[in-house]
């Protein structure tokens, strides 16, 4: 009889936690943003106790947080939209528009925002989950059709602040507890997303489907809708975000929107959204954002020109899919050695050779080493 015990494990519950802790990466990106804002305020002190300073630090990343929410739940599917800035401009537009041609309610009109921007998503969940194109190319197309069809619907014409009622334009400016009202509602918006993809099955499946699609579906889920679900969903908070722009901002142009779909995949990506799918959670999404919005604004406090901040930029998305690729390989390489482990091994690392006595077989050798 073997006299080898199994060793409880040294670490306790709380040291547990706290090891996954610190090795997540929303942690990583709460402690940077947080250096970033203490050292860009050392520098300055307006930057975050100015009269305005610690009201845009919350209210200016709320419209990314909204399309990096959504723009994340289809990351994590294995696929990309790269739409969601021309639809931001389109809602943003219609916004303006059904308050000067109609005397619709505010709550009304934010919905009509809200419903056109899932109407867009759902043109892409149809043409990526059926028609089996690669969301990379097909939203590629249709952020160039959404941006033609804005540009040819609002030319020249520029909707100002004074063509929207002032209650609308109010929440733009408007704080609750000295928390700015829009930040508020991306703020919900994040929890709800959140809760849905950590405890719904939907929102497991959604995780399932960009670990390995082709598993998925041999498993039963239902791949095509769970993605048609994802884009709906990210068309739906760009149109949200449309909204959120024309309350902030009070004006809307035919530029509105423009590029902001790559800021949108760079936050996720920086927040820990693996770009290949199966990994990564809105709450770090928001951070990304949350940082990429506050490099914008510290950077030129701090003296750097232009180029840099977009290099400083470019650079933490290229070091964030570096770092997602290393931590994948090394989790590949445990997965392997778990599997190759024998059944009843005590040994939480690779199995070792079985010593071999000379003149026996390497079954009897083992039989003796167990005996012994």
């Amino acid at each position: 009889m073997s006299d080898t015990a199994v060793r409880p494990s040294a670490a306790s519950p709380v040291s547990r936690v706290l090891n996954d802790l610190l090795r997540s990466r929303e942690l990583a990106v709460a402690v940077v943003l947080v250096l970033l804002v203490a050292v860009t305020t050392l520098n300055s002190s307006s930057f975050l106790f100015g009269s305005t300073g610690w009201r845009d630090l919350l209210l200016t990343p709320s419209m990314l947080v909204l399309l990096a929410v959504g723009q994340t739940c289809v990351l994590i599917t294995r696929n990309v939209d790269l739409s969601v800035g021309s639809t931001l401009g389109l809602t943003a537009y219609l916004t303006g528009r059904l308050f000067i041609d109609t005397n619709l309610p505010i709550v009304v009109v934010v919905l009509a925002g809200i419903l056109m921007g899932a109407v867009l998503g759902l043109v892409n969940g149809v043409l990526v989950a059926w028609g089996r194109v690669p969301a990379l190319v097909i939203t590629l197309g249709t952020m160039y059709i959404y941006r033609g069809a804005f540009l040819t619907w609002a030319g020249s014409d520029r909707i100002n602040a004074d063509d929207m009622p002032s209650t609308f334009r109010n929440l733009g400016t408007e704080s609750v507890l000295g928390i700015p009202v829009l930040t508020i509602v991306a703020v919900v918006v994040l929890a709800v997303v959140g809760y849905y993809l950590r405890t719904a099955g939907g929102g497991r499946e959604l995780y399932a489907i960009g670990s390995d699609p082709d598993a998925a579906a041999l498993y039963g889920l239902k791949v095509r809708r769970r993605i048609l679900f994802a884009f709906v969903l990210s068309g739906a908070l760009a149109g949200l975000a449309g909204v959120v722009s024309a309350a902030r901002f009070g004006t809307v142009s035919s530029s509105v929107g423009t590029g902001v779909e790559f800021e949108a995949v760079g936050a996720a990506v920086i927040g820990g959204v693996a770009i290949f799918g199966g990994s990564g959670t809105v709450w770090g999404a928001a951070l990304g954002a949350f940082l990429l919005v506050t490099i914008n604004r510290a950077l030129p406090v701090l003296g750097i020109s232009d180029f840099w901040q977009q290099a400083v930029v470019g650079a933490l998305i290229v070091a964030a899919i570096i770092l997602d690729r290393v931590l994948v390989r090394r989790q590949e390489k445990a997965l392997v050695a778990a599997r190759d482990t024998p059944a009843g091994s005590t040994s939480p690392g690779p199995p070792t050779a079985t010593p071999v006595v000379a003149g026996a077989s390497p079954s009897t050798s083992g039989t003796q080493e167990a005996v012994r």
